[in-house]
């Protein structure tokens, strides 16, 4: 045997030796078959927990499924089986016959507008009021701002009866104002919600414009106000949402049936049909229903950014 030879051997002697001595891996389908107890604990509270929510989430969605069903059903069917859950057969007249039936058109157009206006007027004064309680420090702030916010935890039907004598007062009783100037300048979840992305924002911004010469309104429009650009969307939809489907004080200070709004026309429309046809009811539930879903539909994800972030800025 050559002298290269021997070297190959010693090498692969050295090789084998090395090897044996190794413990043996388990491969990766034995790795997957061999799951620990705890592991399998894990998937199956993972599991349960899934179906819990599945099941709650059918039981939500449920009476939404059902009318919409019921809003495509005839009266014949509504009459001799009420408890069917499919249509048969199918009809869209109810749509237009709860459309022409009522002034919905009349009923969406003030209700669009009083949503605008206040979903306009509560991001400012709130933005505003939001800044001043995070950045301006003045005698009293933390005690001031604890009073507002405590106020949202009075029941809106203990202020019910207070707020008609203002609205009385004003003379804004049967006038869209008494529903537009409150939203905008009385809203403490807004403020709060605003206060807390203020305070996430890094103070650096504002103390570079401040050298700069910037005053502190300077400040908020051009370096704060476009900064809360996630806050603003998800408060825009939160209070749209409160506000087109507000019934109970436009119940109480609307009286003329062409300035009613949406929820308020509904309920009447409920009492003049709600013995006979539920199919119109449910059609017409449908079309003041529909345009806000889809509205949180759209932003359910920053609605729920914004709740993370608020929790977070408050440090």
């Amino acid at each position: 045997m050559t002298p290269v030879e021997t070297d190959v051997v010693d090498e692969a002697a050295q090789i084998l030796a090395t090897e044996a001595g190794r413990p043996e891996q388990a491969t990766p389908r034995q790795s997957r078959t061999s799951a620990k107890p705890g592991e399998r604990a894990s998937l199956t509270r993972k599991g349960l927990l899934h179906l819990i929510l599945t099941i709650v989430g059918i039981a939500m969605v449920f009476p939404f499924i059902w009318m919409l069903l019921t809003s495509f059903k005839t009266l014949p069917q509504l009459l001799q089986d009420p408890l069917s859950f499919w249509p048969d057969p199918w009809t869209f007249s109810n749509y237009s016959d709860a459309w022409n039936a009522a002034p919905f058109a009349q009923a969406y157009l003030n209700s669009i507008y009083i949503t605008v206006l206040a979903v306009v007027g509560t991001l400012l004064t709130a933005s505003m009021a939001g800044y001043a309680f995070a950045r301006i420090k003045f005698r009293g702030s933390k005690v001031i701002f604890i009073i507002f916010l405590a106020t949202q935890m009075i029941p809106k039907q203990v202020t019910l009866i207070p707020f008609y004598l203002i609205m009385s007062n004003f003379g804004w009783v049967d006038s869209h104002l008494s529903l537009i100037i409150p939203a905008m300048m009385v809203n403490p979840f807004a403020v709060f919600l605003m206060r807390q992305f203020v305070m996430s924002l890094p103070r650096e911004l504002e103390e570079a414009a401040l050298m700069d010469g910037a005053g502190r309104w300077r400040t908020f429009w051009s370096v704060v106000l476009p900064n809360l650009g996630p806050g603003i969307g998800a408060l825009s939809i939160i209070v749209a949402l409160d506000v087109f489907n507000s019934f109970l004080f436009p119940l109480v200070l609307l009286n003329s049936p062409d300035l009613f709004t949406v929820p308020l026309l509904l309920s009447s429309f409920s009492g003049q049909f709600g013995a006979v046809n539920y199919g119109l009811i449910m059609a017409a539930s449908a079309v003041a229903t529909i345009p806000m879903l889809i509205a949180f539909v759209i932003g359910q994800r920053k609605i729920i950014a914004s709740m993370a972030a608020s929790g977070l800025g408050g440090r």
